[in-house]
């Protein structure tokens, strides 16, 4: 597979997430989970015209290309001029909201003095290997390539003109193929369709569609044709019409943004909506579970993979849920993702799949469980639910038991257990920013503990419970306070540091002020950070990177969130027009689409790595809302 790095356009519904380039190649599709699993290695579509060699739509020298949403929806066109044969290709792709189809609408119009004798061609290949070998069947004008779990499904209204199961990659290339087996073990396949001949200023539309089948619901041999004469007979041209509302009345409805002047903050607004748009596509609707992002490193070239839910990321997500209604969500991340994924020893896991299952991972983060605490007081400050409380108390008490062993662990130095990666997974060791969010989440509990204690009255052993961890967080907050200000506090440098071993400046002691508040803004040992960080770790351009001499996908590019959390620290000390020119960077280096980045190309200033990170994008909406109700927007 040669290496897809940048997704720059997402589409799909509640089961199906897809990427695509601003060319419009289709990347990569997700079915049933915004994770797992991801089918296609390869899916072209081309067009031979007149005696041409095949020219494929995302990628020839011939073609010039621009894109653009329908506004408000997760309708993609790409539109497509081949410059040699004057050929015009608007291309829209969506996924219908009721039925996982992903639809594939090319609009073909000649733009040319001559007649224009036009094949349609798709190449597809599967992700596969030993224990999933993949096998190309022709059946019923439809491409199914399956495995023993699934089928992928490409179909359209015409018939198939042609197709080549076996050694299709190299028969395609000249925009004719031909073979004599309708199945064969092959993960590629490839498969044409005849447009026809269009005069000159003549028009044409023709759709395909692709749909992903569960082999263990619905029979490859039997059940799936009926399910294909289905999706067949749906009038396409509503449905598309149909998507578009549904998306525009979703980002009305989701929309809680008030800006003074619409005209002057229109970046603003299209960011704001996307984000709306794109946090619906990662959510996992049965668990809650929530995405980093749409991969885009399947082989760990550059990292180890981002299409996992991290729970602490999660966490920070929720809180933008809450601000643009997507309240259920939160509940069901903290009711059933939290809780499902939560280890015997009341400690969560570096990473998950957003289904609740174990993901790959190389050690743990203190702080991933520290912030599930936080972010269930965090929802219920938003919503005021105590039966929500009631219902997370036991999580989260069984979460405080696995902190306290930590803290125990460190502030007695036995330094028995294992130890704990920092927020970036870089440095195994102690980090103030596990502190921090520690003493975040004892704070939180002990506000938890004050809510909950009422709705116990009648049971007399669960108050003691209650009042005994209540006295024990109070001594440990003085505790871990008092052990950030002798071990994170260098006077020589009169500055914070993330850890105590490399001692260096990082973005994340912010969280001692936002959003832990174990130091307040305006504190001399805060503002001499803050000081140092402005000398060390802001870029030429305005920009924050992560931390003194960070490496990471070739170093010294700014994170969306550096730039996010100085700018809720500057709101935090009163200090707007800073705070302003932090989050004015985020906004002018969104992607043509609206999407943020993690990272920021000091040149372009347009994302560099990771289009789409959900964090960042929930960062924005979160700080969008303090700008707003702070009355800078």
């Amino acid at each position: 597979m040669v290496t897809k790095y940048f997704n720059d356009a997402i589409i799909g519904n509640k089961n199906i997430t897809a990427s695509l380039s601003k060319t419009g190649e289709l990347l990569r599709l997700f079915n049933q989970a915004p994770d797992y699993k991801q089918f296609f290695e390869i899916f072209h579509t081309g067009v031979k015209v007149n005696d041409s060699a095949l020219i494929y739509l995302h990628n020839d020298v011939n073609n010039t290309y621009s894109q653009y949403y329908e506004e408000d929806t997760n309708v993609l066109v790409t539109e497509i001029l081949n410059t040699y044969f004057n050929l015009k290709v608007d291309q829209t792709d969506y996924v219908l909201i009721k039925d996982d189809v992903l639809v594939r609408n090319y609009h073909f119009k000649n733009e040319s003095n001559i007649d224009l004798n036009i094949n349609f061609l798709v190449y597809s290949k599967l992700f596969t290997n030993i224990n999933n070998d993949a096998c190309g069947y022709l059946k019923n004008d439809t491409l199914l390539q399956y495995t023993h779990d699934y089928t992928a499904c490409t179909f359209s209204k015409d018939k198939i003109k042609s197709y080549q199961i076996n050694d299709a990659q190299n028969a395609i290339v000249n925009g004719t193929i031909g073979g004599k087996d309708y199945i064969g073990m092959s993960p590629d396949s490839a498969i044409s369709y005849e447009i026809g001949v269009l005069k000159p200023g003549e028009e044409k539309s023709f759709e395909i569609y692709i749909t992903i089948n569960d082999n263990f619901k619905k029979n490859l041999l039997n059940d799936l044709d009926v399910e294909i004469e289905r999706f067949r007979k749906i009038d396409y041209k509503k449905e598309l019409e149909d998507t578009k509302k549904y998306w525009k009345k979703y980002v009305k409805d989701h929309s809680k943004l008030e800006l003074r002047d619409e005209k002057s903050n229109h970046e603003i607004r299209r960011i704001y909506n996307r984000t709306i748009l794109l946090t619906s596509l990662l959510v996992n609707n049965e668990t809650g579970g929530i995405s980093a992002g749409v991969e885009s490193d399947e082989y760990k070239t550059k990292c180890g993979r981002y299409s996992y839910c991290w729970p602490r990321d999660a966490v920070f997500v929720t809180e933008a849920l809450d601000e643009i209604g997507m309240e259920k969500d939160t509940e069901k991340f903290y009711k059933v993702f939290c809780k499902m994924t939560q280890n015997r020893n009341g400690g969560w896991e570096q990473r998950f799949y957003t289904d609740g299952r174990l993901a790959p991972c190389w050690g743990y983060q203190i702080d991933e469980t520290a912030s599930v605490v936080y972010g269930v007081y965090n929802h219920y400050e938003k919503c005021k639910n105590i039966k929500f409380l009631k219902d997370t108390l036991k999580m989260c008490e069984k979460a405080i038991e696995y902190l306290e062993k930590y803290v125990t662990d460190i502030l007695d130095e036995k330094y028995q257990l294992q130890k704990s990666y920092d927020l970036w997974e870089e440095h195994e060791g102690i980090s103030l920013y596990s502190f921090v969010a520690i003493f975040g989440a004892y704070n939180s509990m002990l506000k938890i503990i004050k809510e909950v204690k009422g709705e116990f009255s009648n049971n007399r052993l669960k108050i003691e419970a209650l009042e005994k961890m209540k006295k024990m967080l109070e001594k440990r907050v003085r505790d871990i306070k008092e052990y950030v200000l002798k071990t994170f506090y260098d006077e020589e440098k009169k500055s914070f540091v993330r850890n105590v071993d490399d001692r260096r400046l990082d973005i994340s002691i912010l969280g001692t002020v936002t959003p832990f508040n174990m130091f307040t803004a305006k504190e001399k040992k805060i503002l001499n950070t803050i000081e140092r960080m402005n000398m060390t770790i802001r870029t030429y351009t305005g920009g924050y990177i992560r931390y003194e001499g960070d490496t990471y996908n070739g170093g010294y590019s700014p994170w969306v969130i550096a730039n996010l959390w100085m700018a809720n620290y500057y709101l935090d000390s009163g200090e707007k027009n800073k705070a302003k020119e932090c989050y004015e960077f985020v906004v002018r280096s969104a992607s043509g689409h609206g999407f943020l980045g993690e990272q920021v190309d000091n040149e372009s200033m347009k994302p560099c790595w990771i289009i789409g990170l959900t964090w960042s994008h929930a960062m924005f909406v979160s700080t969008t809302m303090r700008f707003s109700k702070a009355g800078i927007l």
